[in-house]
């Protein structure tokens, strides 16, 4: 069975704080290098009330210092608000501090909306550079040369996995193109995967970094003991959404009962099409989807968001998971 991994966003919840956030993300690495996932991912978003890793890199480097074994790393990014050198500085820290367990996966996105991209000194032309700063990026991983004016101090030489992340066909082509690892985020945003994927396996084009195309996608994994245990858990991240996209972040909300949603039509249309790839269920509903989401589309790895109100339900969750996990290796083909 290909590899499983975790993307936290460390949720604040609504009757919590980032503090309690953090807490509960160091706790949840820790369980999930136990259960033997591969990766641990945080992402960069900004002013998010329910959001608690702005600040990506720091994050990481506290996961990172509370484990062993398990990677540890950015999914992702947002390179647009950030000079190439601070990233590769900061990363070359992160990767000489934890040797072999640092991965930094890129997007071009602010990550926050476009009052806080100016708050952050973010040009509305920055991702139009993207390309040429990913390529500076990589320069600065690469052993310094004699005469090099400007080496990434740490962070030459380093050995960091750089993924490019996307939710539409640019990062495709462009990861196809530098044969870089691509993610994509299916988990938000699944309408052109499928078309996405396709063309970053016919146009990669092999490089130093990698050999052959290597795909992860993102799924939205709740289970729990029961498949109605599971959808009222299920009721937070739907919640969560809706005020997302209505344009009212708030922090993570309490689970509610399924039938009391008040949503409309439009609502519920939605979310069936944002959150399409996800499994949300008992251990023999979410080990199904799982199966079927590999079948069909036929990731190198796959990476799962467990937005979980409760954080003893979400170590239960990925718990459920690795065992859905033993079951599919356990299978012909697996």
């Amino acid at each position: 069975m290909i590899p499983f991994s975790i993307l936290d966003l460390s949720l604040i919840t609504d009757d919590g704080d980032a503090a309690s956030a953090f807490r509960h993300s160091g706790d949840l690495v820790r369980h999930a290098e136990e259960l033997g996932f591969a990766r641990y991912w945080v992402a960069e978003h900004h002013a998010m009330p329910g959001i608690a890793s702005a600040a990506t890199s720091v994050l990481i480097g506290y996961l990172a210092g509370l484990t062993q074994r398990i990677r540890v790393g950015a999914g992702g990014v947002m390179l647009p608000n950030h000079a190439p050198l601070v990233i590769a500085e900061q990363f070359g820290t992160l990767a000489t501090l934890y040797p072999g367990r640092i991965d930094l996966g890129l997007g071009r996105a602010p990550g926050s909306d476009q009052t806080v991209a100016r708050a952050l000194r973010r040009r509305p032309d920055n991702a139009d550079t993207f390309p040429e700063d990913v390529l500076e990026l990589l320069h600065y991983f690469e052993p310094a040369q004699p005469g090099q004016l400007v080496v990434a101090t740490p962070g030459a030489g380093c050995d960091i996995p750089v993924w490019l992340l996307g939710s539409s066909l640019y990062s495709a082509q462009l990861a196809a193109v530098l044969g870089l690892p691509f993610a994509f985020a299916s988990h938000f945003a699944p309408r052109m995967m499928e078309e996405a994927v396709a063309l970053y396996r016919h146009q990669f084009k092999p490089s130093r970094y990698l050999s052959a195309p290597h795909v992860m996608l993102a799924m939205n994994v709740i289970a729990a003991d029961t498949c109605e245990e599971a959808e009222r858990l299920f009721t937070s991240h739907q919640m969560y959404f809706v005020a997302l996209r209505s344009g009212r972040p708030r922090a993570y909300p309490a689970p509610v009962d399924p039938a009391t949603l008040p949503w409309s039509p439009v609502e519920r249309a939605q979310i069936e099409a944002a959150l399409a790839c996800r499994a949300v269920g008992d251990l023999g509903t979410v080990t199904q989807t799982i199966r079927a989401f590999v079948e069909r589309h036929k990731p190198d790895e796959l990476i799962m968001t467990a937005p979980i109100h409760d954080h003893q339900a979400r170590r239960r969750s990925i718990e459920i998971v690795m065992e859905a996990h033993r079951l599919l290796a356990a299978q012909p083909g697996g």
